[in-house]
């Protein structure tokens, strides 16, 4: 037996009376902390604090496993290329890079935003073609009026898997979230058959995402469960971000590692806690989209992160559950019971919250993903 199990198995012997204590001491990290300890960000390829405040902003976006796949390719301190990092791709969940593109989307409204609060415009022009193209869109930025959009809305947006409330959508709330995917929204509430239909075929296609060692693999990629690891890497899936607390965090963070993503166990809990939040909400949200190009993927995913970015001030959670999408299963299932014009981008549960928790996902800093040409 090595000296780190050795270690762990005296912690875990300490007895319960210990637990609170040791619970403290390995506290799991959260962005604010990263945040506080980094402090302003340093300038980076010719671009001013204004310009890194940006692109920092624009990182907050959600993406899949949390693998932040962009990267920013910088031709002058105006004109910038947004990027697919290749290495942060997820082939098995995602193999023609739809789920890549739509959170290059969020980035980009993210980048937009924070542009136009800073007093800067920024116009946006995609230029790949195909869903397997590095260089996706080009950024122009020209000095501008401060547009007042909230820059809080962006620091505050995070996805929220527990503690959603059964209450369907209030038609004003529905309405404000309608208005930012104007007839590509559809609401499903919990009562309805299409809402169970939801629930069950997510649960399946989880079970079957589950079981495939590839998809499981990939998964294990991305998990930082350690605190070492989160540090070194400021991506993934941390103990907070899968809000596991208590006991179960404890035990996560000390016992368990990405390799035991693929033992039966950790398997069996991850399909029974999906489960669990599918039946929890007050329904479904399917964001649909105009087309497959990048450009119209890019498109919706800006949609999405208009969306997402109003519901902390709603007190609504959203949570993305897309395996149906990513599964050949659940892909013919929406083909075979729905019209063939209908093309779904993004599956998600709503549902309004007793109290809205702060964002926990880790992000890379700006010079981390910014590049210089050559």
């Amino acid at each position: 037996m090595d000296r780190r199990r050795i270690l762990k198995l005296g912690l875990a012997g300490a007895g319960l009376a210990l637990l609170p204590a040791a619970a403290g001491g390995c506290r799991g990290l959260k962005r604010s902390d990263l945040e506080k300890a980094a402090g302003l960000p340093e300038t980076k390829a010719g671009l001013d604090g204004r310009r890194m405040e940006i692109l920092e902003l624009a990182s907050l976006a959600p993406s899949g496993h949390n693998a932040q796949p962009w990267a920013i390719r910088i031709v002058s301190p105006d004109e910038w290329l947004i990027l697919a990092d290749p290495g942060r791709r997820l082939p098995e969940v995602d193999p023609d890079n739809r789920e890549l593109l739509l959170s290059l989307g969020a980035f980009t409204e993210n980048l937009v935003l924070a542009a136009g609060a800073l007093g800067l415009s920024a116009r946006v022009e995609v230029l790949a073609r195909t869903g397997q193209e590095e260089t996706v869109a080009r950024v122009r930025l020209a000095e501008g009026r401060p547009s007042g959009y909230p820059l809080s809305r962006l620091k505050g947006r995070r996805t929220v898997r527990n503690g959603l409330k059964p209450d369907e959508l209030r038609p004003a709330d529905l309405a404000r979230l309608e208005a930012c995917l104007p007839g590509n929204l559809f609401y499903f509430p919990r009562s309805s058959a299409h809402a169970r239909c939801l629930q069950e075929g997510t649960v399946e296609a989880f079970r079957r995402q589950t079981e495939r060692d590839p998809a499981q693999a990939e998964l294990a990629r991305w998990l930082r469960l350690d605190n070492a690891s989160a540090v070194a890497r400021r991506d993934g899936l941390t103990v907070e971000s899968m809000e596991l607390t208590g006991l179960k965090a404890l035990y996560v963070r000390l016992f368990l590692g990405p390799a035991d993503a693929l033992k039966p166990g950790f398997r069996k809990a991850g399909l029974e806690a999906a489960a669990r939040q599918a039946g929890e909400g007050g329904g479904w949200l399917v964001v649909t989209g105009e087309g497959s190009t990048p450009e119209d993927l890019l498109a919706t995913g800006r949609g999405f992160e208009r969306m997402a970015l109003l519901t902390r001030e709603l007190g609504l959670a959203l949570h993305p559950m897309t395996q149906m999408l990513e599964e050949d299963w659940g892909r013919q299932e929406i083909k075979t019971h729905h019209p063939r014009e209908l093309n779904p981008q993004f599956i998600l549960r709503v549902g309004y919250l007793e109290s809205y928790p702060p964002p926990v996902s880790l992000r890379r800093p700006v010079g981390w993903f910014v590049t210089q040409p050559g």
